[in-house]
């Protein structure tokens, strides 16, 4: 019988699961935060080609345009997280076999604009406008 999840998704759960196990188990303070940046790191040089190139990007923008933000991974997807709340992750187009990477928000990101505004951006390349936008938005989300 099926679960109805994909490979992926059940794949995605999977690495869920693991990383609340470690965080559990994995200490507190600046160990944790050491532990959760290694993690992101080791994931983003897990990536190939554009997907490794947008994240080595997003991660270098949010670290210099909100070094508030703490590396983390978030189902397996690089992501920089506020108190905990991850505010802008990383979807690698690799993960779901998509045309493209997507750059996601959550709801901790400070991106609010009146009734309705987008969380989610759809990335083929990196070029300098997009690195502008990007760095806008990061800044922006970030608070």
């Amino acid at each position: 019988m099926s679960s109805g999840f994909s490979p992926a998704e059940i794949e995605d759960m999977q690495q869920r699961a693991a990383e609340l196990r470690a965080a559990a188990a994995g200490g507190t303070g600046t160990k944790k935060k050491e532990r959760e940046a290694a993690d992101c790191t080791a994931a983003i040089e897990a990536l190939a080609g554009s997907d490794k190139e947008i994240a080595q990007l997003l991660h270098r923008v949010v670290r210099e345009e909100a070094p508030h933000l703490d590396p983390k991974t978030w189902y397996g997807f690089p992501s920089y997280a506020r108190d905990g709340k991850v505010v802008v992750f990383y979807q690698p187009a690799s993960k779901f076999g998509t045309r493209y990477g997507s750059i996601g928000f959550n709801e901790d990101a400070f991106l609010d604009d009146g009734e309705f505004w987008p969380t989610s951006y759809a990335v083929l390349a990196i070029s300098d406008k997009f690195e502008a936008k990007l760095r806008g938005l990061v800044s922006k989300a970030a608070g």
